[in-house]
């Protein structure tokens, strides 16, 4: 099948490998949000719009994730442990009509040829350009949202290091604002807080895509994670480990006091 639910992925070569990580994540229970996972040849056949059956079939997908999705990047060789193409392809958030679905599925299938994309992939010293493949899932409206190591990237001491932003995590993938940045010892017993610099955050729009806001006024003096948040993060590190090993580079969010997992992939160099 050219589109199957992403509990079901399990063909890294047809699906790619980051598909392949949240389906298993799923699997194993995490809290990975519901979605689909398109392969590469039905990527190119929306690209090429060579499919009507397939483009008639994006309607069903978006009431079935509850009228807004999220479409990511998964290309074959992506989330490898030599490149990750962290932050390099296009994701697209808050999704609402086959039309924006559709057209964010050909933005995302062509962020593979970007200047971005091709200077990794020189500096990484691959030769060759990755099929692409896309995940379609429920958008998570985040009311906090970012990134966390499960062990130092730098040093491998045996510590969370998280950075948060309010809203979506585009925020920091862009370089918009500073994240607040955490260091968690394993269990959450003690932590450092090294307070960013958020004026603005992203959310989603009403008709769909998102909007960049001034931050309110409380929030630019408050943390980003509260200490319940923090030791939810540190027992998603924990149970991801257990799943994928030791060494993890995750992407999460909170929405409606709710944690889920976004990414997980090996941190690479």
């Amino acid at each position: 099948m050219s589109i199957l639910p992403l509990m079901n992925v399990s063909d890294e070569f047809s699906y790619g490998g980051k598909a392949v990580q949240l389906g298993f994540a799923m699997r194993a229970g995490l809290p990975v949000p519901i979605g689909f996972s398109v392969s590469y040849q039905s990527v190119q056949d929306i690209v090429n719009n060579e499919n009507k059956d397939l483009l008639n079939g994006l309607d069903e997908i978006i009431s079935l994730l509850g009228d807004s999705c999220t479409v990511r990047s998964s290309a074959v060789g992506e989330d490898g442990v030599q490149a990750s193409y962290a932050g390099i392809f296009r994701t697209e958030l808050h999704l609402t009509n086959r039309s924006q679905l559709s057209n964010a599925i050909r933005r995302v299938a062509s962020s593979i040829h970007s200047d971005q994309a091709n200077q990794y992939r020189n500096k990484m010293g691959v030769t060759s350009t990755p099929k692409m493949a896309v995940i379609v899932q429920q958008t998570v409206r985040a009311d906090c949202s970012g990134v966390m190591f499960t062990r130092h990237p730098i040093t491998h001491i045996d510590e969370r290091i998280i950075e948060s932003c309010w809203g979506l995590g585009e925020s920091v993938v862009s370089g918009r604002i500073i994240p607040d940045q955490y260091r968690v010892n394993r269990g959450a017993t003690s932590s450092q807080l090294v307070r960013g610099m958020q004026d603005t955050a992203i959310y989603t729009s009403l008709n769909g895509g998102t909007v960049e806001v001034e931050l309110e006024d409380h929030l630019k003096d408050q943390a980003s994670l509260n200490d319940n948040q923090v030791r939810q993060l540190d027992r998603l590190a924990q149970s991801s480990e257990e799943h994928f090993g030791a060494g993890l580079d995750l992407e999460w969010a909170f929405a409606s006091n709710s944690l889920y997992l976004l990414q997980c992939r090996k941190m690479t160099t």
